[in-house]
Order: C-alpha cells, then sequence, then structure tokens
C-alpha cells in the first residue's frame, strides 16, 4: 500500500539524519531569500518539485531532534507508526468534535486513554482527553478547578467572585501556568512562586505558610500544582505529601507529568510517581516520551461531572447530547474542531506494545545513568538529582554561552543553558532518543573534554 513508501522514507531519514548535521548554520534573510525567489504563488510549481525543496529545506535549516545525539527539550525521536498515523489522519481528515461524525476516531481516542488512565491509577469513571499539547491540558486543568470551586466563575468569570483565586507551584514548574492565569482572567500574580528544596522540589512547609498567609489576607487558595520531570532539571515532587495536604485544606491537586507522565508504563520507575493517583487531574503529552510527533497532549480528570460543567456547550447547529456511553468531545474540552490526535499513540502502542514502550523508557533511562556517570568521571560536577534522564552539569569558570557555541559549530550534540532555583547558567542534558546509544553518550563526553 501506499503506506509502505511512508515507512520506507521514515526508516531512510532516519539514517540520514544520525549520519548528518544536527545543528544548522542559517540566518533568516538567508531563508527569506529562497521563500521570495521561488514563490510569489503566482504560478503553479510542480508539487514533486515543491516537496523536493521544502524537504531540503528541512533537512538542511532546523535542529535534528530526532538525531541520536539530540540531548535538548523533550522533542522525541518518533515511531514509524506514529507517522503513519499522521499520514492516515491527514487522509482521511476526520473531525472528532462530535461522536457522531467520527464514532471509529472517538473510540480509538477514548480506549487509548483508558489504558493510560488505567496505568495512572484513575477510577474508570474519570475522564480524559487528546490535547494540542501540555499548555492545553494545564489550561483545561485551571478551567475545570476553578469552576468547581467557584460555581459563579462558569457564568460570571472573575467579577462574580468576591476572593482572589491563587495558585501554588514551584518556580522549577512549567511557564505555561502564568500564561494561563493571564488567559483566564486571574493575572500573572495569582500565580504563588513556593521555595523548593535542595533537590529543587517543592518546599511542604512553604507551600503550608504561602496558603495560611493568603487566606488570612481574603485570598482563596484553589490549586496546587505538582510537577513530576521539571523542564529544568526533571525534579518529581513529593506528590504523596501535596495529596494529603490538598485533602486537608481542601484545594485542587493537579500534577504535570507532560514528560516524565511516560514513566508510570515501567515496573522500575513507576515508584517515582507515587501519588499521582491522588490528583484530581494530570496532564502527560504523548508527543514528549511517548515519542509520537507533535502535537498530542493529554489531559485526564477524575471528576467527570466537574469538566462537564466546565467546558458545556449547547448550539442549534452542533446536535444534541449523545444518548448511552458516549459524549461530545467539544463539550468536554477546550477545542471545538480537532484533528485525530490519539491515532498516533494508538499505532504506536499496537505495533510495539507495552513491552515496547517499557524497553524503550527503560533504555533512555540507563542511557541519562551512562551520561551522568560518563560526565563525573570526567570532572564534571552534576547539579541535579533525579530517577530521570535528564543531567544538569558544569565545571569552574565554564563560560556555558561560549561552550554551546563551540559544541554547536563543530556538530558534537545539541544541549541546553539552565539556570536553577535562579542561580548561575549551568548545561543541561536530555536523552530523548530511543537511537541514543552508550556509544554516543561516550563519544560525547570525550568530545566535551577537549572544548574546555
Amino acid at each position: 500500500m501506499a503506506f509502505d513508501e511512508v515507512r520506507s522514507l521514515a526508516v531512510k531519514l532516519e539514517s540520514d539524519i544520525a549520519n548528518g548535521p544536527i545543528v544548522p548554520t542559517v540566518t533568516p534573510h538567508e531563508i527569506r531569500r529562497h521563500l521570495a525567489a521561488r514563490y510569489d504563488f503566482t504560478n503553479p510549481i510542480d508539487l514533486d518539485e515543491v516537496v523536493a525543496d521544502v524537504e531540503t529545506m528541512l533537512r538542511t535549516w532546523q535542529v535534528h531532534v530526532t538525531h541520536p545525539r539530540y540531548f535538548g527539550l523533550f522533542n522525541p525521536s518518533v515511531t514509524v507508526a506514529s507517522i503513519v498515523a499522521d499520514a492516515l489522519v491527514a487522509m482521511y481528515n476526520p473531525q472528532l468534535a462530535t461522536w457522531r461524525t467520527s464514532p471509529a476516531a472517538n473510540e480509538i481516542e477514548r480506549h487509548t486513554l483508558a489504558w493510560l488512565q488505567d496505568k495512572f491509577g484513575l477510577p474508570p469513571t474519570a475522564i480524559a482527553s487528546f490535547t494540542s499539547g501540555g499548555a492545553e491540558a494545564n489550561l483545561s486543568a485551571v478551567i475545570v478547578a476553578l469552576t468547581r470551586a467557584f460555581p459563579d466563575y462558569g457564568q460570571q468569570g472573575l467579577r462574580g467572585l468576591p476572593v482572589s483565586p491563587t495558585i501554588y507551584l514551584t518556580g522549577e514548574a512549567h511557564h505555561s501556568f502564568r500564561k494561563i492565569a493571564h488567559m483566564t482572567g486571574l493575572g500573572r500574580a495569582a500565580v504563588r512562586t513556593v521555595a523548593t528544596d535542595h533537590r529543587l522540589t517543592m518546599d511542604l512547609g512553604d507551600l503550608a505558610r504561602r496558603v495560611a498567609a493568603d487566606r488570612r489576607d481574603g485570598c482563596a487558595p484553589f490549586m496546587v500544582v505538582g510537577t513530576a520531570g521539571t523542564t529544568g532539571a526533571g525534579a518529581i515532587d513529593p506528590l504523596p505529601e501535596l495529596a494529603r495536604f490538598c485533602r486537608s485544606e481542601d484545594l485542587w491537586f493537579h500534577v504535570d507529568a507532560a514528560w516524565g507522565g511516560a514513566a508510570i508504563v515501567s515496573p522500575r520507575l513507576k515508584r517515582h510517581l507515587a501519588g499521582i493517583e491522588a490528583a484530581h487531574s494530570i496532564t502527560c503529552d504523548a508527543h514528549k516520551w511517548f515519542s509520537v510527533p507533535m502535537g498530542a497532549g493529554m489531559f485526564f480528570c477524575r471528576h467527570r461531572e466537574a469538566v462537564d460543567e466546565a467546558f458545556r456547550a449547547e448550539t442549534s447547529y452542533m446536535p444534541g447530547k449523545t444518548a448511552g456511553p458516549t459524549h461530545d468531545p467539544y463539550t468536554t474540552s477546550v477545542q471545538w474542531s480537532r484533528r485525530f490526535i490519539g491515532l498516533k499513540l494508538f499505532l504506536a502502542l499496537a505495533e510495539h506494545g507495552e513491552s515496547g514502550y517499557v524497553e524503550m523508557i527503560e533504555h533512555q533511562t540507563r542511557m541519562g545513568d551512562v551520561l551522568r556517570g560518563a560526565l563525573q568521571r570526567a570532572g564534571w560536577r552534576v547539579v541535579n538529582a533525579t530517577p530521570l534522564p535528564l543531567v544538569c552539569f558544569t565545571r569552574d569558570g565554564l563560560d556555558t554561552a561560549r561552550f554551546l557555541a563551540a559544541l554547536y559549530q563543530r556538530q558534537i550534540a545539541w544541549m541546553s543553558e539552565v539556570r536553577l532555583a535562579g542561580g548561575e547558567p549551568v548545561l543541561r542534558a536530555c536523552v530523548t532518543s530511543y537511537r541514543t546509544t552508550e556509544s554516543d553518550v561516550e563519544w560525547v563526553v570525550r568530545e566535551m573534554g577537549k572544548l574546555v
């Protein structure tokens, strides 16, 4: 079938990228000049010619996040099955706003989400949806939590509230929550930054003090965000303790497990996510550690009725409420028209099975351990502590910006700079590719040693 060609192209590209440069050398002017010279859209151009040109641009002018020596943000090497899935979806173009328009696609998503929902320990009565990414999932959590805590919010907005709602998270949590506070009308000042301990995880004592102080000042705490795998350092907040605190204080407990959530499928790693089963809501991104193309986030919530209330909508041009054990996604999520996001995870799970994902996740974790050990033996100082494959490191007198420029110029690897807890910049390397080998890691550490 035609998808055999998609598969063969994906396999060839995998090999080409692994043997080519990681970091592009290009200016905005160069790309704009190329586009302006070829595409004024006045006359048609043969599609094969355009596709060949675009593929050349993508091969030449982007950081190759699927390269085995890409140690950057949570952009993985993607499975071939998930590439085929995106092609299938584009061809059939199902509309998932309602169940009636796409019964098969809606049920495939429901089935896939139910598998992970069970892994997280949420009850069968919980509800889940695919999202464009973690930011949308986090937005969903804030809207649902606000609606449940303040019944007038849905109709009157913040104008109908006599108090100022507040959210609590650490400085290591994802920046999306501050944007979400702006978008929902809470305002960025409503986000309270809780101190962290030496492991960069939430300080429970400081959380308790801040919540108590805000209540004394007339504010209305309503939500605590625990992170399972922070972007900067891979830190995992104390989820069981946060769950108990939120129960005792009647606060919504959200776990942002956009990256680290995939560890729940690993018998060796899932203990580090203990407490996630007590969350009111969870964010997890399939386009991170489940190795499918962007964007594929997931939002899970144990309170179906709260989701129904937050996102209910009625209009004459949409069908009425569905009967039986189904629902229309536009009434239980942020999006209206929506792509068949879940197929890429479904196909990848079907082809590789849970055992394949366990092997992949634990392989990357081992490569993180190899990287950590190799760096320490080479005289680098590791400055974070996490069971996940993310290593932050430095050495005395290091100019990180200059070092990274040399690293990129020599095409050794791609990694980034981070400031942990507002401190000095350090290097950050995260194993994001299932193609990364021990030889890749050891070669990178040796080559890095030549730059200092």
